[in-house]
């Protein structure tokens, strides 16, 4: 395949050019690689290289004046604002910040499409005089600062232009207008032929520029565009170049070079429906594979991304024989780990508060940049705080707090968490010594840390220029500015990939493949809202004022975007498109109306698929964990330990809990309680009915007895609540709440008893918080079993011994009842209630004889009308006494589930819970 360039390069040869006097000029640098490559194919002895350069490095050697970027721009800009607008009026750099980079990129446009300066910005504010007419007199301050805005334009444009010129440097947009002065004077001071080649959109300025030298026979322009688009007068892909061969006097007299017709030679189209942005890359990634067994090396392919964001995923699905592959575009400086770390740096320290949130501290303290630091042979101090913060509930902790838990490295914790103060300068220093205390660690390694170096170089970078920048122009004043700054740099840089720019597969972002040619080219993302990117107006120009001033808007930006797409399809054989088919908020998930174009042109065979992942069959087979002879011995080891009730219980609801639990020692994992857990609060109402009713075991309660304990409900809670909430703040929020249903859940319980006393029946307390430890006669096992558990309160009632369980969550009669044994063992839902307090029951019977009948039950704190809720036996009528038969009937049940779970033949299998 002959490429544009190469056409071009074979055309001025053929006229008898000396090519290496030629000054070449192209709409980037990129391009400049590739006419260098083409240049050898083309001429077949030793030449000394031409000049080749990109249409902004050309304009401005013309206007002499240098490019500097968008973040000093907006210092520069802010210089001009604080010179112009009274003090009392001024906005803080952050807040000026948000609106002067709109109006940037207005003066921008303005400059590079060559509109008088003054004529648009009086219009502009007569416009948005006009806009308020009918207020009159009685416009409000809002009002007269806003007019005041809009008449201020021009001063500011003047005075901003002129300090700029004055320093020999310039924006986009201004440069364009010096070098259009400067064209003239240009002209007659140089000999050398100019060569334009593969322009599409000009703007007013190139226009003027390229004229001027075609007028003085300095220059030639190769256009790159199909007889399909420019002479179809409704087709956007020859929009503007149909505009520069009507209106150009040049191309009255000389011919228009060149209408190609290679659109409409025979394509492989394919135009695929892929779901989500994954699903694309893994798409382009299959696609690469099949195109690797017919081109090994990928030569003149390429991967063009309408969305960028997809670079790393498409990365990530590029076929690992593929070694020969190069990147246009830069990896964004955002998306490295280092990147978080100073994100939360800021957002810790842009709170200027003394203490700091615990998730704060445990992020950057477990950030892998930081954490390493804090290694201490085998000790790591951060992991320490880490484990005390949770273990203490420890929610807010100051810098003296965290000190006292990674004492040997209280330096490196100063240098985190010391607070910044709202000082800019302080924050950019202590950022440098972090960078250099993680330089210091990765150098002790260099070898396996390079990639980490060369993240660390970047952002030091980074920080120097901040640095340049508050020292230079003094407006940052805090922190909030200096990240908002930080921020914006931070966007606009990227990491540099290495590769052979000339070899293998190409991968580029749309504006990269300006004047480039690919046999086979791939092209993802091609959905309404990303190609084109469709109606944004970030202007503070009206859309009318705009088309009035000849300035382009959304239109003129989806022509540019519907030439680069049909010229990256103009030469090529294989295309393969793809669009997102899902739904998006930001993308609408609708298909480009750039595919429909292609179909509805019926000029190619399009072949449409949609393509959806394969989905793998998931095995729903449940879990199962054979018992091996370590694990039986783990079994004989929990036996003879002894089973708890609520261990049973859990093997009944899922045997997999129970093996991960009991045998293996798996806790959940142990997170800060911000808010208090319900089991904590269960603990302390439990602890604080204890501590309440010691002083009476082995008494018969009377009223005076409960109304004695009222007074010491809440010193007793508020004691308990420090003991098992640690150093858990209860003074305040939700957790203030449960402190009172805490004090109200003990209250209402001991109104209950009072009730009872006052009706007439006694209560004797017999136990409280009871650990019990029996053993069970089980022959059918070769070794010892225990039960054991704590029971909450034994006592007598009405001459009646009672075995009660609390419960702080709520409680149904219906869950403490039973009508055939054998369920017991196999409804978690609804038998577990009963099985734990027949248990107790069985415990208590054991150690000592129990009085028969008995009583077992629950009280429910959230079920206190219920009162005592018995545990009743079904049958022919309802039996809410205990028997020693009744326990029998448990024990055997009891027996067949521990002999189960004992059973080397029967292996613990997951349950669907």
């Amino acid at each position: 395949m002959k490429s544009f360039i190469f056409d071009v390069l074979e055309s001025l040869k053929d006229k008898g050019e000396d090519l290496s006097t030629l000054y070449f000029i192209l709409p980037s640098k990129r391009a400049g690689v590739f006419l260098r490559q083409e240049l050898s194919a083309v001429v077949k002895k030793t030449i000394f290289s031409p000049t080749i350069i990109s249409i902004e490095e050309f304009v401005e050697e013309l206007a002499e004046l240098t490019t500097i970027n968008n973040t000093e721009l907006l210092f520069e800009f802010y210089n001009t604002y604080l010179a112009l607008t009274p003090k009392q009026e001024q906005e803080s750099f952050e807040v000026f910040s948000k609106w002067a980079q709109i109006l940037l990129q207005d003066f921008n446009e303005i400059d590079r499409y060559l509109i008088p300066q003054n004529q648009i910005f009086d219009y502009l504010a007569a416009v948005k005089e006009l806009d308020h007419w009918s207020v009159g007199n009685d416009k409000t301050e809002v009002i007269k600062n806003y007019l005041k805005f809009w008449n201020k334009l021009k001063l500011y444009y003047k005075h901003y232009t002129q300090n700029l010129i004055a320093k020999k440097t310039g924006y986009q947009g201004l440069i364009y207008r010096e070098a259009v002065e400067n064209i003239q004077n240009y002209c007659t001071s140089t000999k050398r032929k100019h060569i334009f080649l593969g322009f599409n959109a000009l703007n007013t300025a190139e226009e003027t520029i390229i004229q001027e030298l075609l007028k003085n026979n300095l220059a030639e322009i190769f256009w790159d565009i199909d007889e399909t688009f420019i002479e179809n007068k409704i087709h956007d892909a020859g929009l503007f170049t149909r505009a520069h061969k009507t209106k150009w006097k040049h191309f009255e007299k000389h011919p228009f070079n060149w209408v190609t017709k290679h659109y409409k030679n025979n394509k492989n189209i394919e135009v695929l429906g892929v779901p989500k942005n994954i699903g694309q890359a893994k798409a382009i990634g299959s696609i690469l594979k099949k195109l690797e067994t017919k081109n090994p090396n990928l030569k003149s392919t390429a991967v063009v991304l309408g969305d960028e964001n997809l670079l790393i995923p498409i990365l990530n699905s590029v076929p690992k024989s593929i070694s020969k592959l190069n990147i246009t575009m830069g990896f964004p400086l955002s998306s490295i780990p280092l990147a978080s770390l100073f994100e939360q740096l800021f957002s810790v320290h842009k709170k200027a508060s003394e203490k700091y949130y615990y998730k704060d501290i445990i992020g950057l303290l477990s950030h892998q940049f930081i954490n390493p630091l804090f290694l201490n042979g085998t000790i790591n101090t951060a992991s320490i705080v880490i484990d005390t913060i949770k273990k203490n509930n420890l929610v807010y902790l100051n810098v003296s707090e965290i000190k006292q838990y990674a004492k040997n490295n209280a330096s490196l914790i100063e240098l985190i968490f010391n607070p910044w103060k709202d000082d800019a300068n302080k924050a950019i220093e202590n950022c440098f010594k972090i960078i250099n205390k993680v330089k210091e660690y990765l150098s002790t390694n260099k070898e396996d840390n390079l990639i980490s170096l060369e993240y660390l170089f970047r952002f030091n970078k980074l920080f120097n220029e901040l640095f340049r920048l508050n020292n230079t122009y003094k407006h940052i004043q805090d922190i909030s500015a200096l990240f908002s700054i930080y921020t914006e740099l931070l966007s606009s840089e990227t990491l540099d990939f290495k590769g052979e720019p000339l070899q293998g597969l190409q991968v580029m972002g749309m504006l990269e493949s300006r004047v480039l040619d690919f046999e086979t080219v791939i092209i993802s993302s091609v959905n309404e809202g990303v190609l084109p990117s469709g109606k944004t107006n970030n202007s503070f120009i009206p859309f009318d004022i705009k088309i009035e001033n000849k300035l382009p808007t959304y239109k003129e930006k989806d022509a540019v975007y519907t030439y680069h797409f049909y010229r990256l399809l103009q030469r090529a054989k294989n295309i393969f498109i793809l669009y997102n088919t899902e739904v998006d908020v930001l993308t609408g998930g609708e298909k480009s109306r750039f595919i429909n174009q292609l179909e509805l042109e019926n000029i190619h065979e399009i072949n449409h698929k949609i393509i959806t992942p394969k989905v793998p069959g998931f095995n729903n087979k449940l879990k199962e964990i054979v018992k091996t002879k370590t694990v039986i011995n783990q079994l004989k080891e929990v036996a003879q330990r002894g089973f708890s009730p609520s261990s049973l219980t859990n093997y009944i609801r899922n045997p997999l809990d129970f093996y991960y639990q009991s045998l293996l020692g798996i806790k959940n994992i142990e997170e800060v309680e911000e808010t208090v857990a319900a089991n904590t609060m269960g603990t302390v109402v439990h602890d604080t009915l204890e501590a309440l009713y010691k002083p009476y075991i082995n008494m018969e309660l009377k009223i005076e007895d409960i109304k004695d304990m009222m007074p010491k409900i809440e010193s007793n809670i508020e004691m308990f609540f420090k003991k098992t909430y640690a150093e858990g703040d209860m003074s305040k929020g939700k957790n203030l709440i449960i402190f009172e249903i805490a004090k109200r859940y003990v209250q209402n319980f001991l109104n209950l008893e009072i009730e009872d006393l006052k009706a007439g029946n006694t209560i004797k307390i017999l136990a409280l918080e009871q650990k019990t430890e029996v053993p069970l006669n089980i022959p059918e096992l070769n070794f010892n079993v225990k039960l054991k558990g704590t029971v909450d309160r034994v006592d007598l009632y009405n001459g009646i011994t009672r075995i009660i369980d609390y419960k702080t969550g709520k409680v149904n009669n219906n869950q403490v009842s039973i009508t055939n044994w054998e369920d017991i063992n196999l409804d978690y839902k609804k038998y577990s209630k009963s099985f734990q307090i027949l248990a107790y029951a069985y415990m208590m019977n054991a150690l000592k004889p129990l009085n028969f009948p008995v009583e077992a039950g629950i009280i429910s704190f959230k079920n206190l009308n219920s009162g005592f809720i018995k545990f009743t036996q079904k049958g022919g009528k309802k039996n809410s006494l205990i028997t020693q038969e009744t326990l029998n009937s448990y024990f055997n049940e009891l027996k067949k589930l521990i002999i189960e779970i004992c059973n080397p033949e029967i292996n613990f299998v997951e349950k669907e819970v």
